[in-house]
């Protein structure tokens, strides 16, 4: 199979997606508005809800939104053949993720930015709003944990990437103030911002940056993670303009520039897939690909940490209606072109099947390393480029993605934590700062409460897939009911609801079996909690579209609709 025409292929649906499917929900479905009045400006405060330039906003979400799993989760679900993994990233980014994207984005800019856990209340209950708060909250807990392990890993693993990483940060400031501060129109600092950031490439190639081996009994690994939830607690506290918008905005720029060096590399150097379509001979203690299949690969096809992030942050931020299908749908888009370049890297970038099956030797090989050096691979042979800069370029990439997720991440969780505080009436848990301190220790706690080495946020890392696939069907559950209340044809949603619902009900139950074999009795728990708040969630959401079909109920999210 030619990687070129993997490539073609998965583009090409793509952006028949974008430019046919996507204009088809916003004028017929979600019916945007341009006159509507968005909470970024009926709200505003500079510090949450700020207007914002929607190619600025859509840098923000995507990057938000892709952190390291549409790299990850392709990486790993190749081993069951490069076919299944292709057609769940382009049909799931065209049907499932950017229809949910846009839809919770949607829905959260029509009910004054609420989020999706708050508007759950609004729409179904209390009592689904309050277990699906439980969900979110341990998805954000996974995220955030689990993603600090795999960025520390890197930064360990890659020393030439510590530079460029910590240095983006700088930039990202310096633009915020350029945009923000001096109205510097946005073309020259985005010019700019991608030129330093790759200059920094090529310092950090020359400059290395390791930790001591030991401060105050961290190794170096803990020594970064702790740094790292430092940073993010002081970004998740400061208005978005100053450095979570500027910092996802050129991160996004910098991205698309990666991918364009690793699409023309393929162009150039025509790889041969070298993996088989459909592994009928996978390692012994590889997991049927039905249900996994659609858990392994959550984010790059469909994510329910994509509505925490629309209806969180982004809704906050949207300057008009309209601008809602280019920031979700073309954000969905953004996230499935880097999954399938991951698919491509993590079956054309080795040379022959051999040593390609030497890396997917058992379930969960491969990854972010089979990415980075399979891309790696491809730059050097099809843009000439030395392999070791190749490589820093990916994990440069990789870094900044996983890094961007935890700042909105923490962010996200802030909210979660001062939700539940409201709910409880808990008032100082409601002030911001209070609440991130209880998101960061939550975090620190799971993170180092198994080794001091700080590794522990990988131990619920086998429900991550499964609770964000179980998050976007509850996600698409409260676009249903809207939909239905608004007398709105319904399935365009409800189809990818019952899909998703079904495939990780499945899943659940399969790892349910697996937690028990194991007697892993903390993910056991955390399994059944999962398991039964999802369900009861679902429950309600049939019986609020069964009262809103029958003509019960008011409707939601009117206000304003063309």
């Amino acid at each position: 199979m030619s990687s070129i025409a993997l490539m073609i292929v998965g583009l090409a649906i793509m952006a028949a997606g974008f430019f046919f499917y996507s204009k088809f929900i916003a004028e017929k479905i979600y019916r945007l508005d341009p006159n509507f009045r968005t909470p970024a400006h009926e709200l505003r405060d500079d510090i949450d809800f700020v207007p914002t330039n929607k190619f600025v906003l859509w840098g923000h979400h995507f990057t938000s939104v892709a952190g390291a799993a549409p790299i990850v989760g392709p990486a790993i679900a190749v081993i069951w053949g490069w076919l299944p993994a292709f057609l769940w990233v382009t049909l799931g980014t065209v049907f499932f993720a950017g229809v949910h994207d846009f839809g919770a984005l949607w829905a959260s800019v029509r009910n004054k930015g609420k989020s999706i856990g708050t508007l759950t209340g609004t729409v179904i209950g209390n009592r689904a709003r309050n277990l699906f708060l439980v969900v979110i909250f341990l998805l954000l807990l996974m995220v955030n944990a689990a993603f600090a392990v795999v960025i520390a890993n890197l930064l360990v693993a890659n020393p030439a990437s510590v530079i460029p990483t910590w240095g983006a940060i700088v930039v990202a400031l310096c633009i915020g103030q350029a945009i923000y501060r001096f109205k510097v129109p946005l073309l020259w600092p985005s010019i700019i911002g991608v030129v330093v950031l790759y200059a920094l490439i090529f310092v950090g190639q020359s400059y290395p940056v390791t930790l001591p081996e030991s401060v105050m009994g961290f190794g170096p690994k803990a020594q970064w993670i702790i740094l790292l939830f430092a940073y993010a607690g002081v970004a998740s506290l400061l208005p978005v303009w100053v450095l979570l918008q500027p910092r996802d905005y050129i991160n996004g720029l910098q991205l698309f520039v990666g991918l364009g060096l690793m699409y023309a590399a393929t162009l150039f150097f025509a790889p041969e897939v070298v993996a088989p379509a459909m592994n009928a001979d996978v390692p012994a203690g590889t997991p049927g690909i039905v249900p996994l299949l659609f858990v392994t690969i959550a984010c790059g096809a469909i994510s329910g940490f994509h509505g925490l992030v629309a209806s969180g942050t982004s809704s906050k931020q949207l300057d008009k209606e309209t601008d809602a299908r280019f920031v979700g749908y073309f954000g969905a888009i953004g996230e499935g072109m880097l999954a399938l370049a991951a698919i491509i890297a993590c079956t054309a970038g080795f040379a022959t099947l051999g040593e390609w099956q030497g890396v997917y030797d058992k379930f969960g090989s491969g990854g972010v390393v089979a990415f980075v050096n399979g891309g790696g691979n491809i730059l050097a042979n099809g843009l000439g480029l030395d392999p070791g800069l190749g490589s820093t370029i990916l994990s440069v990439m990789a870094i900044l993605f996983a890094a961007t997720t935890m700042d909105t991440g923490l962010r996200l969780q802030r909210y979660v934590v001062q939700e539940a505080a409201e709910i409880a009436r808990i008032k100082p848990v409601q002030k911001g700062w209070l609440a991130t301190l209880v998101a960061l220790g939550t975090c620190l706690a799971l993170a180092f409460g198994a080794g001091g080495d700080g590794s522990g946020g990988m131990v619920i890392w086998p429900l991550f897939g499964t609770t964000n696939q179980l998050l976007a069907g509850l996600t698409l559950a409260i676009l249903s009911v809207i939909l239905i209340k608004q007398r709105r044809p319904v399935w365009f949603t409800a189809i990818p609801l019952a899909f998703l619902l079904v495939m990780s009900v499945m899943a659940l139950l399969v790892q349910l079996g697996k937690f028990y074999a194991e007697q892993n009795w903390l993910l056991l728990g955390m399994d059944i909690v999962i398991l039964v708040a999802a369900l009861w969630v679902a429950l309600e959401a049939v019986m609020a579209m069964a009262r809103g079909s029958s003509g019960s109920g008011e409707p939601v999210a009117e206000g304003g609709a063309g």
